[in-house]
């Protein structure tokens, strides 16, 4: 598979890489199953998806047990992106930035990844109770103790910290201008997909002018980009696309053009070819700085999303996919 480079530390990865949080958590829990999940990882790095995105809230903890019980046989093939400052109770999720607390999760991330080093450290969301600088600085404190490799944050949610008139991720770029003066941002991760394009208007610019990788959170729309899912077809309650605003039967409907047009796109290709390799290789051609990472807990899914690294789009392909209706349905 084709190697990109994660922010000034040039950092190699695969193009494509792996978001296991649905191995444990957020989606469909009747059918996660530890033992398929495995065999999902080793594919991925057997193909070269070497970048496996995890953090400590999913499960909460589970996932990177999990992924430990690869790393102890195959360290070597992979990179490690785990996530710190969310904390998981029965009915909530509250963040902690405390400095002590960080470098404790930390420690215990290491353990449950089986692993003495991490290869990027993410700052899953500031705590509003500390100076993000704080935080960071900790998370600092780590590089230099050889504990982590590099630093990323992830950008603040869709719902979260916006000011009237703002645009979508402002938020994010503050936060950064803010930890960027204690220690370099080697990466920065957000959504960007077909159907969720917003990135690209300030948030990707701003981590190209300062050599920041992206990682491309939900680059197949939450599974709706893949065209495999079924307007009405319901979703179990933990499933977090049973409150999401794109996923109810109406908006699913309404949104089947833009898989449509996917479809159209992938027609050209190939038989072989799929939308939801489409829409990959749509994020890979926003720049060689971003690398998407689709969460899948299933190997004909990891081999297909790697699939689309191979996969190189036309400037009219291109074209047809920015002329495409915006999707409808938001958090907004």
């Amino acid at each position: 598979m084709e190697r990109r480079t994660v922010g000034a530390t040039a950092l190699a990865v695969g193009a494509v890489g792996l978001g296991c949080m649905p191995m444990n958590w957020a989606y469909s829990a009747s059918r996660q199953r530890g033992e398929e999940s495995v065999r999902a990882v080793h594919r991925a790095l057997d193909l070269g998806a070497s970048l496996l995105d995890t953090a400590d809230m999913y499960g909460p903890f589970t996932n990177e047990l999990l992924l430990g019980r690869v790393l102890s046989r195959r360290r070597s093939d992979a990179f490690v992106s785990t996530k710190v400052g969310l904390l998981v109770g029965d009915q909530h999720i509250v963040a902690n930035g405390r400095p002590g607390y960080v470098r404790r999760a930390c420690d215990a991330s290491l353990r449950r990844l089986q692993t003495d080093v991490i290869d990027l450290y993410q700052l899953h969301r500031a705590d509003p109770e500390i100076p993000v600088e704080e935080t960071w600085g900790a998370m600092a404190e780590l590089v230099r103790a050889g504990k982590v490799r590099a630093l990323g944050l992830c950008a603040v949610g869709a719902r979260s910290a916006r000011r009237p008139g703002a645009r979508l991720h402002d938020a994010t770029i503050r936060q950064l201008e803010r930890v960027q003066q204690v220690f370099p941002v080697s990466a920065v991760q957000a959504e960007l997909s077909v159907w969720s394009p917003e990135a690209l208007r300030t948030l990707l610019p701003w981590c190209v002018t300062r050599g920041v990788g992206f990682l491309a959170a939900m680059p197949l729309g939450n599974g709706f980009l893949t065209g495999t899912l079924t307007p009405g077809q319901g979703f179990e309650p933990e499933d977090l696309r049973a409150r999401h605003p794109r996923f109810t039967a109406e908006m699913m409907a309404a949104n089947q053009p833009i898989v449509a047009g996917l479809r159209r796109i992938a027609a050209r290709h190939g038989d072989e070819v799929t939308p939801a390799q489409v829409a990959l290789a749509w994020v890979l051609a926003q720049g060689r700085h971003v690398v998407p990472v689709p969460g899948t807990k299933q190997e004909r899914w990891v081999t297909q999303n790697a699939g689309a690294a191979q996969l190189r789009l036309t400037a009219e392909d291109l074209a047809e996919v920015c002329a495409l209706p915006a999707a409808q349905g938001s958090w907004e």
